[in-house]
């Protein structure tokens, strides 16, 4: 009987490696889980629909990044004198990007383990002289925001978000269009009957870029000869947000898809909501740091701005922004100098996390079947992204390619890897080719996404549960 029992239990690491493989063999997640996993996935899903139906610009992620963080025990960096392992600290620029910490045991010079990924989303900004009157109805100018196919967002109830500022540094925030009660705005597009001639153009001329104009009221304002839709309009505002007409020259507002985002598929397998590119990787990094207790080396989640405009300006991935919190940071520790600032920086490793195309069965042209992302096969990795000849890429080495598998296999993470379409087909770029300028090992990671830069994209659970997963295991092993 003992001898039997020793083959037995001989076996048992064999049979478990076996289901190893069977389970590599499974690509769709779903077919994975067990049903706590599957419960968890849709409960990530959650709090994610909550999250993007309430930050539809920068600013408002930023604040409800902060409120979170602080809520798990995130301390302001600017806040304190010294930093310890263990700590949890932050760092905001601007109002607009934000930087989280999780201070390692090791000394910061010998590298970060990074997650990146951007808060800005395509949409149509408002201009700053914007109102004005025609025929009787009053109208936002605007200037987009992004890549977008213009002709998505007419006829659709559009919201306002964003900001004035008024001269005395006053500030007031404004979100019009997402309360049950609140009215809507939107674009016109041209009737069906009198649209020959519109027809006849090309996607991209079918809505001109200086015609998404916003109507927002009209109803003329009484005893007033000249725009008196537009003095309505300015009376709404002073009553309701105590603004005037030159207070647009200080705002910054956004037009963007009124309403909360939601369950999709008959089965409630996938979110479908605005700004999930790229929100849907910052939300899970967020998460993934927020699951860290302690760390050997510092743990690092970076949301910036700008990214869909090319990452310029003072709060885009460009700025010097993150270089100098890690300087701060240092000197925090107790450790600072310019040269263990440079080995911080080049001995780190980063996930670009930014979101990739979802194979789409009603446009399979566009893509190479075997090097294209699908929903439910996981996190998805992209060794390049750029265009053509791989221009503007950031093209990431085996070797951490090969480490990255490793620390996923190990967490039973489910992942894929991609190319955004055909080689000629178009491409895109996320922020990994500036951060790989420090000399730090970068790839691009994230969740596939249906409708892509649309006014309302789609992506699965189970991408977003295991994106969650997925940067867990890279903070860990890395």
């Amino acid at each position: 009987m003992a001898e039997k029992k020793t083959t037995a239990a001989k076996k048992t690491p064999a049979k478990k490696e076996e289901k190893k493989k069977e389970e590599k063999k499974i690509r769709n997640a779903w077919l994975k889980y067990t049903e706590a996993q599957k419960k968890e996935a849709f409960d990530v899903s959650e709090g994610y629909k909550k999250f993007i139906s309430h930050c539809k610009t920068e600013r408002e992620c930023v604040d409800e990044v902060v409120r979170q963080a602080q809520a798990a025990g995130y301390k302001d960096l600017f806040s304190v004198k010294k930093v310890k392992p263990g700590d949890k600290l932050y760092a905001v620029n601007m109002g607009k990007a934000v930087v989280l910490f999780v201070a390692g045991e090791r000394p910061l010079e010998d590298g970060m383990k990074i997650l990146g990924a951007h808060i800005d989303s395509p949409r149509i900004d408002i201009k700053q002289i914007p109102l004005y009157e025609e025929a009787e109805m009053a109208f936002l100018d605007t200037h987009y925001y992004g890549g977008i196919k213009k002709y998505q967002w007419v006829t659709l109830p559009l919201a306002i978000h964003g900001v004035f500022v008024k001269k005395d540094g006053t500030k007031v925030n404004v979100s019009v269009g997402e309360k049950e009660n609140d009215p809507v705005v939107g674009i016109s597009d041209l009737l069906v009957h009198l649209s020959a001639d519109q027809m006849k153009k090309t996607a991209s001329k079918v809505v001109e870029g200086e015609d998404l104009n916003v109507n927002v009221g009209s109803i003329p304002l009484k005893d007033e000869e000249k725009e008196a839709v537009k003095k309505n309009v300015l009376d709404i505002l002073k009553e309701q947000y105590g603004v005037e007409e030159d207070d647009f020259i200080s705002a910054e507002l956004e037009v963007v898809p009124a309403g909360a985002a939601r369950d999709y598929g008959l089965d409630r397998s996938m979110v479908y909501g605005y700004g999930q590119d790229d929100r849907v990787c910052a939300y899970t990094s967020m998460l993934a740091l927020f699951a860290l207790e302690k760390i050997d080396r510092t743990a690092v989640c970076i949301l910036v701005d700008k990214e869909e405009v090319g990452s310029i300006g003072a709060t885009g991935m460009h700025s010097k922004f993150f270089e100098n919190v890690v300087a701060e940071l240092m000197d925090r520790m107790g450790d600072y100098s310019e040269l263990k600032l440079r080995r911080a920086l080049a001995n780190s490793v980063m996930l670009s996390s930014d979101v990739s195309a979802a194979f789409d069965p009603n446009y399979p042209g566009v893509n190479e079947k075997k090097n294209t992302a699908y929903f439910a096969h996981g996190l998805v990795f992209n060794k390049y992204t750029g265009s053509r000849g791989k221009s503007g890429c950031n093209d990431a080495n085996a070797e951490f390619m090969a480490a990255i598998r490793a620390a996923l296999e190990k967490h039973g993470v489910t992942f894929q890897t991609s190319e955004l379409g055909k080689v000629d087909q178009g491409g895109g770029g996320t922020i990994a080719y500036i951060m790989a300028q420090y000399n730090m090992q970068v790839i691009d990671s994230g969740v596939p996404v249906l409708n892509m830069h649309a006014p309302w994209e789609i992506t699965s659970k189970a991408d977003v549960y295991e994106a969650k997963r997925g940067y867990e295991a890279f903070l860990k092993e890395m």
